[in-house]
Order: C-alpha cells, then sequence, then structure tokens
C-alpha cells in the first residue's frame, strides 16, 4: 500500500471541477509526476477540457524545474549573474487536481511565451523553454524593479526552494 508523502497530502479537491482559484499568473505548486514539489506559474486554464485527449480540466504551467543557487551579499555582481544562469524551466499541461494553489500572484506575462503550438514540436518546446529561462533570469535579478508589494511578495516566493 502506498506511503504518504508530505505533497499527497496537499492533493486538493475541487467542488464540481469550478476552478475560480486558479487564474493566469498565480504561483502553484506540483503535487504529482516528475516536477513533484517544484514551484510553478499558471500560463493558461482549460476549465471544461478540450475534445482531444485532455477531457477533463487543466492548465498550462511554467516553473522551474532547478532554482537559482544561493547568492550572499559579499558577492560580486557578475557572480550573482552567473550563479542566477543555473535556472532550469518547465512547461507542462497538467491536471487541476495536481496542482496546489498559493495565496501568491507574479506579474510575468508568460502567454507570449510559451505559445501552445510550440509545444507539438520537440525543437520548438527547447526554444520555448530558452525564452522562459530568459525571462525568469530577468525576473529573478530585477526583483526590486516590480510595481506592488503584493506582486513582489509573489516574486520572491516563486525563486525560493520550497521547505517541507
Amino acid at each position: 500500500f502506498p506511503i504518504p508523502t508530505p505533497l499527497s497530502r496537499l492533493k486538493v479537491t475541487l467542488n464540481s471541477g469550478k476552478m475560480a482559484i486558479i487564474k493566469s499568473g498565480k504561483v502553484v505548486i506540483v503535487l504529482a509526476g516528475r516536477h513533484a514539489g517544484k514551484k510553478a506559474v499558471v500560463v493558461k486554464t482549460f476549465d471544461d477540457g478540450n475534445d482531444d485527449d485532455k477531457r477533463f480540466s487543466h492548465c498550462l504551467i511554467a516553473g522551474i524545474a532547478r532554482g537559482p543557487r544561493k547568492v550572499t551579499r559579499g558577492m560580486s555582481k557578475t557572480t550573482v549573474e552567473k550563479r542566477s544562469r543555473t535556472m532550469k524551466p518547465f512547461v507542462k499541461y497538467v491536471n487541476v487536481r495536481h496542482v496546489f494553489p498559493t495565496r501568491y500572484v507574479v506579474d510575468m506575462d508568460l502567454k507570449k511565451a510559451v505559445d501552445e503550438a510550440d509545444l507539438a514540436s520537440a525543437e520548438r518546446k527547447v526554444d520555448v523553454k530558452k525564452g522562459l529561462k530568459k525571462i525568469f533570469e530577468d525576473k529573478y535579478l530585477n526583483q526590486k524593479d516590480v510595481t506592488s508589494e503584493k506582486k513582489a511578495t509573489g516574486s520572491n516566493y516563486f525563486f525560493q526552494k520550497l521547505r517541507f
């Protein structure tokens, strides 16, 4: 029988498939699969699913598979940039029940960077991930330039390692 993990306790049960909480820009934690325990940002949601292979409510997420390395105050600017380049993004369609919405929101415009048609082929998906990496790095290095305090805390939370 399955051994309970800390992430299995976070499974969300949604009443009759309503997805009022999960909107684009919301920071979520992935609960199942290869990227379980990683943070991601919702790019687009599909409430009723589609006619093809996903007949359930799901969402397109973009997240960080490997986060930036630790930075201290004494490090030079070039060292900080070098250590932030270790980020590795991922893009994925996920069932809504396999993500845990947090209270944080990030103001990253990922709809332009992640085009659904590009995710079909492997070569174009690599290009999408490279674009995401650039967006995530810019956002990480320029966290002070955020307009609202709520989005600044969301950005700060998104780039921190999940502790559990």
